[in-house]
């Protein structure tokens, strides 16, 4: 079968994992609307392209935080790649050094941080971080990322507690006997997490920042008092996000909360989004939207189920193409000309 666009990974990866890791993966917050209208709202956005624009040269390289990438898309962080593939997160970010973009390596990974690391050596990485009650084990998670060369610090803000994930209660989800959570393995128990510190407060944000000199993006932040909060606290970056879905069900779509997010932050720190992102024309539209970048979740994990390190750059590649080809097509012949003019929005 030709994989020729990312819904074919999806039909791969549904086919031939395991159904209690399709499941875990796949899954979303009690009747899973807001995972489904992610994915939605990206199709009632149209285009208003420009013709006769000369698109003979294309640049479509960005910078984020300063570190320049080969397209804007990185890889959001996800749990437990070892489900998808035996080399889990070192095959993934192999893949994401190949492509020459981002990827952001979660707190509940099944390779440790420094495995990540060594497995691909100069590769823009950063570390996605859940404070837990044992601050010490935070504390010592953030002193690790950095000494890995880690780039940036990820605070996840959307999980006090665990979404209501129907399909996992009813398998009981556990990670196999032979996985651990490798960042944890002395301190946690899947799908229990009590470990999350429910407490968590925007004044956290203060103590991450006296624990390491990394960049901190804050990540699922959906409406404006929450980016002007995350602004006034001094992070570097936003990832709009509600979890893929998986969190608070019949909360907006990201790409509907990115305009509020954006307009909100009025240019003060850089705006990402997640969520949804199925074709190279979704990241046209977020970027016209005001996102700086975007972050894939489940199509890295589908294209590690279908080749491991090599599906995944499959997955980056299609999108990257994607969206070289609606660039063009759309009148832009570089990021920098990618602008709201370019997509008519449905105001809700």
């Amino acid at each position: 079968m030709a994989m020729v666009c990312l819904s074919d990974f999806e039909v791969y990866a549904k086919k031939y994992l395991p159904k209690i890791a399709w499941d875990y993966f796949a899954a979303g917050a009690d009747d899973c609307t807001t995972r489904d209208e992610n994915i939605l709202a990206y199709k009632r956005i149209r285009f208003r392209p420009r013709m006769l624009r000369d698109a003979s040269v294309m640049d479509i390289k960005t910078k984020i935080l300063g570190s320049e990438i080969s397209f804007p898309v990185g890889i959001a962080p996800t749990g437990f790649h070892q489900l998808a593939w035996p080399d889990g997160e070192k095959s993934t970010a192999r893949a994401a050094r190949a492509m020459n973009t981002c990827y952001i390596a979660s707190t509940y990974s099944t390779c440790t941080l420094e495995e990540i690391s060594a497995a691909a050596p100069g590769g823009l990485r950063w570390f996605q971080l859940y404070i837990h009650r044992n601050r010490a084990a935070s504390q010592q998670l953030v002193r690790r990322a950095e000494a890995s060369g880690f780039q940036g610090l990820v605070l996840t803000a959307d999980l006090p507690y665990t979404g209501k994930r129907r399909d996992d209660v009813r398998n009981g989800f556990r990670l196999p006997p032979h996985m651990k959570v490798k960042n944890l393995e002395q301190a946690f128990e899947v799908c229990k997490m009590s470990l999350l510190d429910p407490s968590v407060t925007w004044n956290d944000i203060y103590w991450l920042r006296s624990l390491t000199h990394l960049p901190i993006i804050i990540k699922g932040i959906l409406t404006r008092e929450d980016a002007e909060l995350a602004v006034k606290h001094g992070v570097q970056g936003i990832i709009v996000s509600n979890h893929g879905g998986r969190q608070l069900d019949e909360g907006p779509a990201t790409i509907d909360a990115l305009v509020e997010v954006v307009e909100a932050v009025r240019g003060r720190v850089e705006v990402y989004v997640d969520g949804g992102i199925r074709k190279g024309s979704d990241v046209l539209k977020a970027l016209a939207l005001g996102a700086k970048c975007v972050f894939i979740g489940r199509p890295a994990l589908w294209g590690l189920a279908y080749k491991g390190e090599e599906g995944l750059q499959d997955v980056l590649r299609i999108l990257q193409e994607e969206f070289h080809l609606s660039m063009a097509l759309a009148g832009c012949a570089s990021v920098s000309e990618i602008g709201q003019h370019l997509v008519q929005f449905p105001k809700l």
